[in-house]
């Protein structure tokens, strides 16, 4: 209800019509290691089952957007909000010259820093990955270097993942 002036001067309300929503934008499940989309069939609600992705046996289901889902193989990162290392794929593992046990559950600055020394504002690394952490429903691009490299650049989608909710990090 929103405050507005009625015909006898005084104050009256009026009824706000919700805004539309947007259509969810569709999205695809894939093991947090491999990247490999699952048929279907295999992740359908009515089809109780493992959360093990059954290509590598090594990876959980999660799911994301279409638009930032990596490919089978690619490089990726799952954080949370505190901007700790949950998920490795093994293409991430190969790109950034680590193995998952070694970095889960340590800070994100660990492996990947913002390329431009002084970035800040929405473009910055950890404000990306806390909004998508926290469920923002943008996706976001920032430039990333190797945080123990230096004259290499690597373009980041962030966006949300889940269950349970994370920040998608693919590296492109």
């Amino acid at each position: 209800m929103v405050s507005t002036t009625g015909l006898n001067g005084r104050p009256a309300l009026r009824l706000v019509v919700a805004p539309e929503l947007e259509p969810a934008a569709p999205s695809v499940t894939f093991c947090s290691h491999c990247g490999t989309r699952p048929p279907v069939s295999a992740t359908s609600a009515n089809t109780p089952g493992s959360r093990v992705c059954g290509s590598c046996g090594l990876g959980l289901l999660i799911e994301a957007a279409e638009g930032v889902a990596p490919q089978a193989g690619g490089a990726f990162l799952v954080l949370d909000r505190a901007l700790s290392v949950c998920a490795v794929s093994r293409g991430a593992e190969r790109l950034l010259a680590t193995s998952e046990p070694d970095v889960v559950n340590r800070h994100v600055s660990d492996l990947l820093m913002p390329a431009d020394a002084e970035e800040d504002g929405a473009e910055s690394l950890s404000v990306a990955v806390a909004w998508a952490a926290r469920g923002d429903g943008g996706i976001r691009t920032t430039v990333v270097r190797p945080a123990n490299t230096f004259g290499i650049r690597l373009t980041a989608r962030i966006a949300g993942c889940g269950p349970p909710r994370a920040a998608l990090l693919v590296l492109e």
